[in-house]
Protein backbone atom coordinates (compact mmCIF):
# COMPACT_ATOMS: atom_id res chain seq x y z
CA UNK A 1 0.00 0.00 0.00
CA UNK A 2 2.84 2.41 0.83
CA UNK A 3 4.53 1.68 -2.51
CA UNK A 4 1.33 2.62 -4.33
CA UNK A 5 0.97 5.79 -2.25
CA UNK A 6 4.60 6.72 -2.96
CA UNK A 7 4.11 6.11 -6.69
CA UNK A 8 0.96 8.26 -6.62
CA UNK A 9 2.82 10.99 -4.75
CA UNK A 10 5.59 11.06 -7.36
CA UNK A 11 3.08 10.95 -10.23
CA UNK A 12 0.86 13.81 -9.03
CA UNK A 13 3.41 15.48 -6.72
CA UNK A 14 0.63 15.88 -4.12
CA UNK A 15 -2.04 13.53 -2.76
CA UNK A 16 -4.82 13.72 -0.17
CA UNK A 17 -5.00 10.83 2.27
CA UNK A 18 -5.54 10.16 5.96
CA UNK A 19 -3.13 11.85 8.33
CA UNK A 20 -1.82 8.51 9.63
CA UNK A 21 -1.00 7.29 6.12
CA UNK A 22 0.66 10.61 5.26
CA UNK A 23 2.86 10.44 8.35
CA UNK A 24 3.80 6.86 7.52
CA UNK A 25 4.51 7.73 3.85
CA UNK A 26 6.80 10.69 4.57
CA UNK A 27 9.98 8.79 5.61
CA UNK A 28 9.53 6.28 2.78
CA UNK A 29 9.24 9.03 0.15
CA UNK A 30 12.17 10.98 1.63
CA UNK A 31 14.43 7.91 1.54
CA UNK A 32 13.44 7.18 -2.06
CA UNK A 33 14.25 10.75 -3.11
CA UNK A 34 17.61 10.59 -1.31
CA UNK A 35 18.41 7.32 -3.06
CA UNK A 36 17.41 8.86 -6.40
CA UNK A 37 19.72 11.80 -5.71
CA UNK A 38 22.59 9.39 -5.10
CA UNK A 39 21.70 7.61 -8.35
CA UNK A 40 22.58 10.83 -10.20
CA UNK A 41 26.28 10.16 -9.51
CA UNK A 42 28.07 8.26 -12.26
CA UNK A 43 29.69 5.01 -11.25
CA UNK A 44 29.13 1.35 -10.56
CA UNK A 45 26.45 1.99 -7.90
CA UNK A 46 24.18 4.01 -10.19
CA UNK A 47 22.35 1.03 -11.71
CA UNK A 48 22.16 -0.67 -8.30
CA UNK A 49 20.43 2.34 -6.73
CA UNK A 50 17.97 2.64 -9.60
CA UNK A 51 17.11 -1.05 -9.24
CA UNK A 52 16.62 -0.60 -5.49
CA UNK A 53 14.18 2.23 -6.15
CA UNK A 54 12.37 0.12 -8.76
CA UNK A 55 12.06 -2.80 -6.33
CA UNK A 56 10.50 -0.56 -3.69
CA UNK A 57 8.14 1.34 -6.01
CA UNK A 58 7.31 -1.52 -8.34
CA UNK A 59 6.56 0.95 -11.14
CA UNK A 60 9.07 1.49 -13.93
CA UNK A 61 7.57 4.79 -15.13
CA UNK A 62 7.54 6.35 -11.67
CA UNK A 63 11.11 5.18 -11.10
CA UNK A 64 12.15 6.96 -14.29
CA UNK A 65 10.27 10.13 -13.28
CA UNK A 66 11.75 10.07 -9.79
CA UNK A 67 15.34 9.61 -10.96
CA UNK A 68 15.27 11.91 -14.01
CA UNK A 69 12.72 14.62 -13.14
CA UNK A 70 12.19 14.87 -9.39
CA UNK A 71 15.62 14.09 -7.88
CA UNK A 72 17.56 16.74 -9.87
CA UNK A 73 15.30 19.44 -8.37
CA UNK A 74 16.51 18.54 -4.87
CA UNK A 75 20.26 18.26 -5.49
CA UNK A 76 20.96 21.40 -3.41
CA UNK A 77 18.53 20.42 -0.62
CA UNK A 78 19.56 18.25 2.33
CA UNK A 79 16.25 16.62 3.26
CA UNK A 80 12.77 17.94 3.92
CA UNK A 81 11.42 17.09 0.48
CA UNK A 82 7.79 16.66 1.56
CA UNK A 83 5.22 18.76 3.38
CA UNK A 84 2.11 17.57 5.24
CA UNK A 85 -0.85 19.94 5.46
CA UNK A 86 -3.74 19.02 7.77
CA UNK A 87 -7.15 19.40 6.14
CA UNK A 88 -9.63 18.54 8.88
CA UNK A 89 -11.88 15.53 9.19
CA UNK A 90 -13.52 13.34 6.56
CA UNK A 91 -17.33 13.39 6.58
CA UNK A 92 -17.92 9.64 6.44
CA UNK A 93 -15.85 8.33 9.33
CA UNK A 94 -14.45 11.51 10.91
CA UNK A 95 -10.87 10.50 10.07
CA UNK A 96 -8.22 13.24 10.09
CA UNK A 97 -7.26 14.10 6.50
CA UNK A 98 -3.98 15.50 5.25
CA UNK A 99 -2.38 16.56 1.98
CA UNK A 100 1.19 15.39 1.43
CA UNK A 101 3.10 17.18 -1.30
CA UNK A 102 6.59 17.58 -2.65
CA UNK A 103 8.19 20.90 -1.67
Amino acid sequence: MMANLAASLFAAEAITTSEAKAKHLRPIAEKLITKAKKAQEEGPMQVHRIRQIQSQLGDREMTYKLVHDIAPRYMERNGGYTRILKLGTRHGDNAEMARIELV
